[in-house]
């Protein structure tokens, strides 16, 4: 599968290539990453629309029915096939490309979040510096959990 402008790729399962979506960012693939100047800073509340797409460009099919918050992501991954791993420690744990995290709210959030790895970064609707989804998830840090294909 080719990637398209402005979509990171990231392999799901031998021979699945999905795209991940990072608005207003070069083509790149996970292999060669280029620099995130051109990426969104901050998010904006579409982690899950962005994760979903990106899946569904992979071939995922969600049957028409989609997780409304980050945080309701665990079900459909596994219904896609994921399973559930331990990570401890997020800081010193080996991420594979493809993984994907859930993550509960934050106090002063609903929503929780969702975002995938590329082997480099975790991805959602923007580039996160880290495992955790900004400084309040950072502070925080919520209850997640990590999917693998």
């Amino acid at each position: 599968m080719a990637v398209r402008q402005n979509f990171y790729s990231a392999r799901f399962a031998v021979g699945m290539t999905v795209d991940f979506a990072a608005r207003a960012t070069p083509t790149v693939s996970a292999a060669s990453y280029r620099s995130q100047n051109h990426a969104q800073r901050f998010g904006n509340g579409q982690c899950g629309l962005f994760v979903r797409k990106a899946l569904q460009a992979g071939g995922a099919d969600f049957h028409g029915s989609y997780p409304p918050t980050g945080k309701e992501f665990g079900p459909a991954l596994e219904m896609l096939g994921f399973h559930e791993i331990t990570v401890q420690d997020p800081a010193h744990f080996h991420f594979q490309e493809g993984d994907v995290m859930v993550m509960e709210p934050h106090k002063g959030s609903t929503a929780g979040h969702v975002a995938a790895y590329n082997g480099k970064y975790w991805i959602s609707d923007f580039i996160q510096t880290d495992f955790w989804a900004g400084p309040d998830y950072r502070t925080e840090k919520p209850h997640y959990a990590v999917y693998r294909y």
